[in-house]
């Protein structure tokens, strides 16, 4: 049997300042892009219904999720809730959706670098640079944590200031009729059409905030973790909050909003409608545009790497992927992610996905998982408080039960709408799932004698 210093041990090393940058760097590219292919299914009215929606859901996820990570820091995040409140089975539906969420979502981001760098080289093929782009970050995460949580903080920090700075150059050419016009899915009037594209555009909505959940996989490299958690999530989804709607705004009322719908570079068409295609304004948003991009892919990396490794340290996967590097990194668990974003991104083009492009359809596919996540933490949640009404409780969630009611009923609108508009990838995604059982089902022996002590005690 391995010792625990190469199987079980990460170091806790990362500060609030640090777990912030994690926590919105997970996020942040979702300001980039993504986001738009919303207004091409639900116009800009229409989409910032949607949004308005989701950030409250998000707003009421957090707020409630937080008390989750300080009572139970531990690198699974989800799955360690969600077992330690519904068992092995209810530890398995969360950490394979999580899981899911995790690894599906930075083929979408790779793919975006790619276009990102396309715009400066247009013959550089955008496949080649997603690929070129999971070899370098892999590489980063597996050299140690706190080195990626050094470069996440920085890029991170970059890519605030950059949306910010986007937001100002392109204010003068802001025009409230620009954004409201065919706002409501292509019309000039609220109609059923309308309403269905509403809650069409979930998924584009939720692509804002996807991930944030994710530094709760960072809970055993953080230094005091009780109070740390708290800090960086209310920060970051208040920074989140901020940037989503102004960027969305912005953009959508600089000219006519459906030139920049299913498209991957939004941002910089939009500043090209206001500073022309010459401006060292322009040639900057797509240079330091990319540390959004960066910043999101690198951390899900680290957060995609943190569940393969709780997941194979409780049994749940195979044991291998819990092995630890010499730089104490899940270097197999990072490879193993690395693997299907790949092949994700070299199938572009030889599947038809309802009609999709591959980046909307990895995005759908990791808000199923985040979305059915966000239901098993809930659940988990408010059955802790019945059973085990003692656990200490660092932070606990203001308003109960109303605030996570609220976050728990939104998101089963949320993934029922999915489930009506998505079907085949609702399909897909119920036949990952089904495998995840499957393996759980034949690995009893295994989880038996797994290592993990999934801090029952925190």
């Amino acid at each position: 049997m391995s010792s625990p210093t190469t199987i079980n041990t990460l170091k806790p090393t990362l500060g609030p300042i640090q777990l912030w940058g994690i926590a919105v760097g997970l996020v942040i590219s979702g300001e980039y892009f993504g986001w738009s292919y919303g207004w091409g299914v639900a116009g800009t009215l229409g989409f910032l219904v949607t949004t308005l929606m989701v950030a409250t859901m998000y707003s009421c996820f957090i707020f409630s999720y937080t008390e989750l990570t300080t009572a139970i820091p531990h690198a699974g995040g989800p799955f360690a809730f969600s077992r330690r409140a519904f068992g092995e089975f209810g530890g398995m539906i969360a950490g394979m959706a999580t899981l899911i969420e995790f690894v599906f979502a930075p083929p979408a981001i790779a793919l975006a670098i790619g276009a990102y760098l396309n715009v400066q080289y247009p013959t550089l093929n955008p496949q080649l640079a997603a690929i070129g782009a999971y070899a370098i970050f892999m590489t980063l995460n597996i050299l140690g944590v706190k080195l990626a949580a050094m470069f996440e903080l920085l890029v991170t920090s970059l890519a605030v200031i950059e949306l910010l700075i986007f937001m100002g150059v392109v204010a003068p050419g802001f025009s409230m009729a620009n954004f409201v016009a065919n706002g409501w899915a292509g019309s000039h009037e609220f109609t059923g059409h309308a309403m269905s594209g509403i809650f069409a555009a979930i998924p584009f909505a939720i692509w804002f905030f996807l991930a944030i959940e994710g530094a709760a996989m960072a809970a055993e490299e953080t230094r005091d973790p009780r109070r740390t958690i708290p800090r960086a999530y209310i920060s970051g989804i208040i920074t989140l909050v901020i940037l989503a709607f102004g960027v969305m705004m912005m953009a959508g009322g600089v000219g006519d909003w459906r030139t920049l719908s299913d498209i991957n570079d939004p941002l910089p068409r939009a500043m090209r409608m206001v500073v022309g295609e010459d401006s060292r304004w322009m040639h900057m948003l797509v240079w330091i545009g990319l540390f959004g991009l960066v910043a999101s892919f690198h951390g899900i990396i680290l957060g995609y790497s943190r569940q393969f490794f709780a997941l194979a340290r409780a049994g749940y996967l195979p044991r291998g992927l819990a092995r630890l590097s010499r730089f104490q990194t899940p270097h197999r668990a990072i490879l193993a992610g690395g693997v299907i974003g790949i092949a994700a991104i070299l199938s572009d083009g030889h599947f038809d996905l309802q009609g999709m492009s591959l980046t909307a359809a990895m995005i759908t596919m990791a808000v199923f998982g985040a979305i059915v996540m966000y239901v098993m933490s809930m659940l988990s949640l408010f059955r802790l408080r019945r059973v085990e009404p003692d656990l200490e409780r660092w932070y606990r969630a203001p308003g109960y039960p109303v605030v996570p009611l609220v976050a728990l009923l939104m998101a089963l609108v949320c993934l029922v709408a999915m489930l009506w508009f998505n079907p085949t990838i609702a399909l897909l995604f119920v036949g990952l799932m089904l495998l995840g059982g499957l393996y759980f089902l034949l690995t009893k022996t295994q989880r038996r004698d797994a290592e993990d002590t999934i801090a029952m005690t925190p």
